[in-house]
């Protein structure tokens, strides 16, 4: 009985000495912790897979130890996916409580009204915290990627400020655009009034682009909106700038002249009538609202004032009169 009793006291004492062994190693800052460091736990990874991601990152973490701590505290099928970020003196028991729980580390980008889908395009890839899966691939080639029917991505990405895992890809980013913009054109298409001369979303996207490039002044745009609609009703050419320098390109050197008016190209709305055949540039929603609401207005004409607003006009005497007035300082 002694014996027994013996050996009952040991393997109390070795139970209660491993515990607290085991409790003071899951609160020692992890070999290796540093500010700044971060690791992606992909989908779909086991506890064990997470872990191999850390230790690739160099984070010094016991697979046995960590994996017996998530079982002991409940937490060993609730790891979550993402890029986690590890701060000095991380601990085993503080870095699972972050993968239980979701904490990743996201970064943001902005995609700015009007961009074009190249300026767009720049910015992914200068962004440090995606992984950069689109670089070298062409616009057709992204767009079959993500499973669209497209030839190109122009004005099909819906701009605004975008919160990402970090180290996730671009493509991710990209698709999230992508949908948010044609929920929204969705919509719009759908409650769209009787009497707008766009025979498809797809035209009334292009209008929006147009809008978006010609003002950024939110009292002008149905405006705008409105000369181009009457314009596209009595088959008169859109006669647009911001089309004709979409049309050329990277060639385009900031000084629009009179010899670029006169080259025909398939987004040259001088050239050629209706609505080029893509949007040349990404709209903000106030645009896309005022491609499908246009003012009650007759104007046919607008002229840059030079203080950001425009003047509307009728006719072409009036509208010469205007252009006299503000751009060439006349009375």
């Amino acid at each position: 009985m002694r014996f027994i009793f013996r050996f009952i006291v040991l393997l109390t004492v070795s139970v209660a000495l491993a515990a607290g062994a085991f409790h003071w190693w899951s609160q020692q800052p992890i070999a290796g912790a540093v500010d700044a460091l971060e690791f992606r736990v992909e989908a779909g990874s086991s506890l064990r897979a997470a872990v191999r991601q850390m230790n690739a990152a160099g984070l010094a973490v016991e697979p046995d130890l960590f994996a017996l701590l998530a079982r002991w505290r409940g937490q060993g099928g609730a790891i979550k996916a993402g890029t986690y970020a590890v701060v000095a003196g991380e601990t085993p028991r503080s870095l699972l409580d972050k993968l239980a729980s979701g904490k990743v580390s996201q970064a943001s980008i902005t995609l700015v009204e009007g961009w074009t889908l190249r300026q767009f395009r720049a910015r992914l890839d200068a962004h440090p915290a995606l992984r950069h899966d689109s670089r070298g691939l062409s616009d057709s080639e992204i767009a079959a990627r993500l499973g669209l029917p497209l030839k190109s991505l122009e004005g099909r990405l819906l701009p605004d400020t975008y919160l990402f895992d970090k180290l996730s890809g671009d493509l991710e980013l990209i698709a999230r655009a992508a949908g948010a913009m044609q929920a929204r054109l969705d919509e719009a298409w759908a409650q769209r009034p009787p009497g707008l001369p766009y025979r498809t979303a797809d035209e009334a996207l292009v209008m929006a682009s147009i809008i978006e490039k010609e003002t950024g002044r939110e009292e002008d745009r149905a405006h705008v909106a409105a000369v181009f609609v009457n314009r596209l009703r009595i088959g008169m050419r859109l006669q647009t700038d911001p089309t004709v320098i979409y049309g050329l390109g990277e060639n385009f050197d900031g000084n629009l002249r009179k010899i670029h008016l006169q080259t025909d190209t398939p987004y040259n709305t001088y050239t050629r009538a209706g609505l080029p055949p893509t949007p040349i540039a990404m709209p903000g929603l106030a645009s896309l609202r005022a491609a499908f609401a246009p003012a009650a207005s007759e104007a046919l004409y607008f002229v840059a004032r030079g203080d950001g607003s425009s003047h509307f006009s009728r006719t072409l005497d009036e509208h010469n009169r205007a252009v006299n007035r503000y751009q060439r300082g006349g009375k």
